[in-house]
């Protein structure tokens, strides 16, 4: 019998300063039963760095085809493509040859510096790829706030975002590599 996933409900409010984006979305993220917290978190984030109507978390880990997080426009184009982790160079080409923009959001202070430094002249010639790179203080920081129904409040200003959730505040930097 196959896992199925744990359903997560979070409420968020963003003010995002840099971008002039105001929501508050209640969002529903489901966990693949092979997916951890920190994961999910780093699902959540990029959702919420990227912010705007019409953006949506796909099946994820259980779809080869389909980024984490895209939006697409009325015509069923694929406008914005958000992947994360250390993916292989065909998949980053198939990404952005799909998708008007392109966004990695890459993790792991052991693993993603190695990856890069492997991958990083291959995927110059990739004009709407964007690489990012986010620390595991702040992965981790996000995965202690994981609760089954989270009250979010996001405010991003000169290129720093701050996720709030009850008692807990984590500040986000993340990292340009391209």
């Amino acid at each position: 019998m196959a896992l199925k996933a744990t359903v997560f409900k979070a409420s968020v409010s963003i003010a995002d300063m840099d971008r002039g984006v105001y929501l508050d979305e209640n969002l529903t993220i489901a966990q693949h039963p092979s997916e951890n917290d920190e994961r999910m978190m780093l699902r959540i984030l990029a959702w919420v760095l990227n912010a705007t109507e019409g953006l949506e978390f796909t099946k994820g880990l259980s779809e080869d085809d389909e980024p984490e997080v895209w939006k697409k426009s009325l015509s069923d184009e694929i406008e914005l493509w958000i992947e994360l982790g250390c993916p292989d160079e065909k998949r980053l080409r198939k990404a952005s040859a799909r998708a008007k923009e392109v966004i990695l959001y890459t993790y792991g202070d052991n693993a993603a510096p190695v990856w890069w430094q492997q991958i990083k002249n291959k995927l110059t010639r990739f004009s709407n790829l964007k690489v990012v790179y986010i620390p595991d203080a702040v992965i981790d920081g996000l995965a202690a706030m994981t609760q089954r129904t989270m009250q979010l409040q996001i405010t991003i200003q000169d290129g720093t975002a701050w996720l709030n959730c009850g008692e807990q505040t984590v500040e986000v930097t993340p990292e340009s590599w391209m």
